[in-house]
């Protein structure tokens, strides 16, 4: 007998958000997390701690293709990767649900369209309170509502540059920004009911004013009273039990405090995040009939970039501008969360060789941005077993010559922007930093949907094809990622799984 009617592993954007809508429609749930509540303290803005020190980064060993060990870049905690995130929650391009062709090889199409997600992206963006205009990014697609609220103002430095892109005719436009922020004219925002200040650390860091519209805040929190909804955290799952002919999920193997401990539901949710969902899988010997379990690992080909400019940038909250000029051929371009000494020490080996009032000097007069081309969904690019059950990634970066025609066109626009005294830089001053193996914030792939058993692991409701009541929601899903920040499409599939489960 179950326990539970549905068990889900992950409270991050696509458990947290599950487990809201079905919490609310008053089904009883567990859900699973493998870490604990980010405690509220001094270290959550401390970027030495954060960046530096690695304090709240999973104590993981994982190894690459080659069998070398190294420590992912993951976060186990309530709430999920979101904790950390930047909070910019970008919509897939239409484009980006049809097969399109790079110089790698191919981004298959999706057997979804935009406009099947649409009315889902529309209400993840009303849950998650994120700030916005509809219709300023000509790359966009049909919007069915506008955001929830206006977009987050730029600073003075940040809104130059703006104007400067626009005169030179391009599209610049607000970044989608998830933070409960309240800019009504005349509002003080300390203390507006909603506690977002705007300050330099949301970019990478947890909030401690738990002003991030992150899946902890918008999710967890209004649904953890409920009489209908258990939360188990330091709950790492290990396997996945099955009943004789492995169509069922009939139990959750569990270790907690060093202990064994099984649970049952009539459905399971698997939200570990597109690794470690496939790690719990492979340890299973479960929903594998077409061995795509585990393969076609995409991470995105990203980087950050540094522009030195001679006027200093005071900006405290930069990432509120991007630009799709390029998006088409080459990727996204939007600001990053502002430099720092610390900062750059913890993220780069080169910046650790220079004293700190150097790096100080080149922060403050620097403006950060973000570029993202697409990775491509190799079968090779897959995470497998390692001896010991530690997760093995193997993996070839894919579109090099289009992360680098973006890096260029990056360096054009600001120049034919006029915006004066920049300069952008690669390597000589560290600061084209290439995000490498360990940089998982963006992993996808690895249980991907589609109409054929035989080439995929998941149906269009993400119901695993071997097994009549396993779900996964968290990236694993996704066929391609673009070349956006994943995590409002987690979201908005969420929602579409949520609605599929409770019409049935």
């Amino acid at each position: 007998m179950s326990d539970y009617e549905f068990i889900i592993i992950g409270s991050g954007a696509g458990g947290g958000t599950i487990a809201h809508q079905l919490a609310l429609a008053g089904k009883k749930i567990l859900i699973l997390e493998r870490g604990d509540f980010v405690p509220r303290e001094a270290q959550n803005w401390d970027a030495k701690a954060v960046f530096e020190d690695g304090r709240y980064v999973s104590k993981d060993t994982w190894f690459d293709g080659n069998g070398k060990a190294f420590q992912p870049q993951a976060h186990y905690n309530v709430g999920g990767a979101t904790k950390f995130y930047g909070a910019a929650l970008f919509r897939l391009r239409p484009s980006d649900f049809d097969e399109r062709q790079f110089t790698s090889g191919t981004s298959p199409a999706w057997p979804l369209t935009y406009a099947d997600m649409e009315p889902w992206y529309s209400r993840a963006e009303s849950l998650y309170q994120v700030h916005g205009h509809h219709g300023d990014d000509p790359t966009e697609g049909p919007w069915s509502a506008q955001y929830p609220y206006p977009p987050v103002s730029h600073s003075r430095r940040i809104q130059q540059i703006s104007d400067d892109l626009t005169a030179a005719g391009y599209h610049p436009f607000h970044a989608p920004s998830a933070v409960l922020l309240d800019e009504t004219p005349g509002s003080n925002p300390f203390r507006s009911a909603l506690p977002c200040v705007k300050c330099s650390t949301c970019d990478g860091f947890p909030c401690m004013m738990q002003a991030k519209a992150d899946a902890e805040t918008i999710t967890l929190k209004p649904i953890l009273n409920l009489p209908n909804v258990t939360l188990v955290t330091n709950a790492e799952v290990k396997r996945l039990l099955t009943d004789t002919l492995r169509q069922r999920v009939t139990g959750v193997t569990v270790i907690r405090d060093g202990r064994g401990e099984v649970y049952h539901a009539g459905t399971v949710i698997l939200s570990a995040g597109a690794v470690n969902t496939a790690k719990i899988l492979l340890a299973s010997g479960i929903a594998n009939s077409s061995d795509q379990v585990g393969r076609n690992y995409m991470a995105h080909n990203s980087r950050a970039v540094i522009a030195v400019g001679a006027e200093p940038n005071n900006t405290v909250f930069q990432k509120t501008l991007a630009v799709n000029h390029f998006y088409s051929a080459w990727g996204s371009i939007q600001m990053v969360g502002k430099s720092s000494a610390a900062a750059m020490k913890g993220e780069d080996k080169l910046a650790a060789l220079f004293p700190d009032w150097t790096l100080e000097k080149i922060a403050r007069h620097a403006v950060d941005f973000w570029l993202m081309t697409e990775d491509l969904p190799l079968p090779e690019n897959r995470v497998t077993l390692a001896s010991g059950g530690d997760v093995q990634l193997a993996y070839r970066e894919t579109n090099k010559w289009e992360s680098g025609r973006l890096y260029a066109g990056l360096k054009y626009m600001l120049n034919h922007a006029g915006t004066a005294e920049y300069r952008v830089f690669e390597r000589e001053l560290f600061a084209s930093m290439k995000v490498g193996l360990a940089g998982v914030a963006h992993q996808a792939g690895t249980c991907v949907m589609g109409n054929d058993p035989r080439t995929s692991v998941l149906d269009v409701n993400c119901k695993a094809h071997d097994l009549d009541n396993l779900y996964v929601v968290d990236a694993s899903f996704m066929p391609s990622v673009g070349a956006v920040n994943p995590a409002l499409t987690i979201i908005a599939n969420a929602l579409r799984v949520a609605s599929h489960l409770l019409s049935e």
